[in-house]
């Protein structure tokens, strides 16, 4: 399966133990960090790594580093973004709770690059035993003396505070998890200015994403260009993907970018195919709130090309016939699953996980949901279909936050590849409606 970079010890018994992790080299990136190289150099190594922030956005992690303002005499702040409540991702809480101390290494090295004295990891609500097992690292490495005060006497101190969500979407939205740690209702902010200017209460502060922050050691340890040499063009490194759907070995994976989307979907060694005796039908690769491809369109770019598990090629073609990697959740549907029941769940998600504070998203999240709702329940009309596709227009690009882009590319892609099972819910509502039924498309691939 290639080169493991965050999941190498994964399988290792007791691997979440300060003990099992420091006998297979956890903690090193510390001991160099901060007894061999000043922040600055840590900062460097991770711009020439071209590690991309691996939440959704795919923004280089170094360049987002040295933007942070360093104003005298005010303090900055690191958090982790572990909210991770994205339908179809669930890579971050498997990181979290097999192997924590990487986690807790990266923040400690991230926090002295960054100068920070104090951080944050701000866990979703409802992962209450992840916080547990996170707090229990980090009690572990405290005695060890790798958190605290001086440590390792280099006079370099950190604490390190995990802290749940309020169990809201939003809130993985940085300045939305901003709000919510200082702890006000989520909703968020207008930028600028930007959390590297005035983050939390209101010094600079960066948010970095549970799996960027767990690339830092092996980075540190290892060097900037040898991550960079590992993946493909712009896509460097290693990406954890979150399977789940109608294949043979859903999980979570560790891939080299750059596979291609087929191997990855039909090889023995990742995915295994679909299901015996179906087909594939489309895919949503990068979370619920990226565009879903037809199969054909998956797996090949629409210039012919072998589409690759990468930031670039998934996305080549815009929205007309690409999609994004964003946060890894790969969801794999065969010609059993209907596209507008999904994308009416989609829907409802978007619609009861939003703050509120944008008309848009607020109202056009509702009118959604209620004209997917009545297609799938056999009431819609023709009018309907372009009814979604102008309201998710009215409501891209028009928020403060990517929840209503988030909202509206779901609903737009779905009816640009599968218009014609639209209108076959449409068409044909006694036949859509009947407990089972499917709308079988002409281009399922085996």
């Amino acid at each position: 399966m290639g080169l493991k970079i965050l999941t190498e010890h994964i399988d290792k018994p007791g691997i979440e133990t300060f003990e099992v992790y420091r006998k297979h080299g956890g903690y090193t990136a510390v001991e160099k960090a901060l007894k061999k190289m000043a922040p600055d150099e840590v900062v460097e190594e991770v711009k020439k790594s071209g590690v991309r922030g691996r939440g959704g956005a795919g923004f280089p992690m170094g360049m987002k580093w040295s933007f942070l303002a360093k104003p005298e005499g005010v303090p900055r702040y690191l958090v982790c973004n572990g909210d991770e409540s994205e339908p179809g991702t669930f890579k971050d809480h498997f990181l979290m709770k097999t192997i924590p101390h990487l986690l807790i290494e990266g923040m400690i090295v991230s926090s002295y690059a960054l100068g920070a004295h104090k951080s944050f990891i701000y866990v979703r609500g409802e992962l209450m035993y992840v916080i547990r097992i996170l707090e229990k690292a980090i009690a572990e490495a405290k005695a060890a003396g790798f958190l605290g005060k001086n440590i390792l006497g280099t006079g370099y101190d950190l604490e390190l505070v995990v802290q749940p969500g309020g169990g809201a979407y939003i809130c993985g939205e940085e300045t939305a998890l901003l709000e919510s740690l200082e702890g006000k209702r989520g909703n968020p902010r207008n930028k600028p200015p930007f959390p590297a200017v005035k983050g939390l209460y209101e010094s600079p502060t960066v948010v970095n994403n549970v799996e960027s922050i767990a690339n830092t050691p092996w980075i540190v340890n290892n060097g900037g260009d040898a991550y960079a040499a590992i993946g493909i063009g712009r896509s460097t490194g290693t990406k954890l993907i979150s399977a789940s759907g109608n294949v043979k070995n859903p999980g979570v994976y560790e891939i080299v970018l750059g596979v291609p989307v087929e191997e990855f979907i039909y090889s023995d060694e990742y995915l295994g195919g679909i299901r015996d005796g179906h087909y594939l039908k489309a895919v949503v690769a990068g979370g619920s709130s990226v565009p879903i491809l037809p199969a054909h369109l998956i797996l090949k770019t629409a210039n012919g090309e072998n589409r690759l598990m990468s930031y670039e090629s998934l996305s080549d073609g815009g929205f007309a016939t690409g999609t994004m990697l964003g946060s890894g959740g790969f969801i794999v549907m065969d010609e059993t699953v209907s596209v507008v029941r999904n994308t009416w769940n989609f829907s409802r998600f978007y619609h009861h996980e939003s703050c509120g504070q944008c008309s848009p998203c607020r109202e056009g999240t509702g009118w959604m949901e209620k004209v997917l709702e009545r297609i799938v329940h056999g009431h819609g009309n023709e009018r309907d279909i372009d009814l979604l596709v102008d309201v998710a227009k009215r409501i891209e690009g028009n928020t403060i936050c990517p929840l209503g882009d988030a909202a509206a590319w779901p609903v737009g892609s779905a009816i640009r590849h599968f218009r014609d099972e639209f209108e076959w819910y449409v068409r044909h509502p006694e036949e859509a409606t009947k407990k089972g039924a499917v709308y079988m498309p002409q281009n399922v691939l085996v």
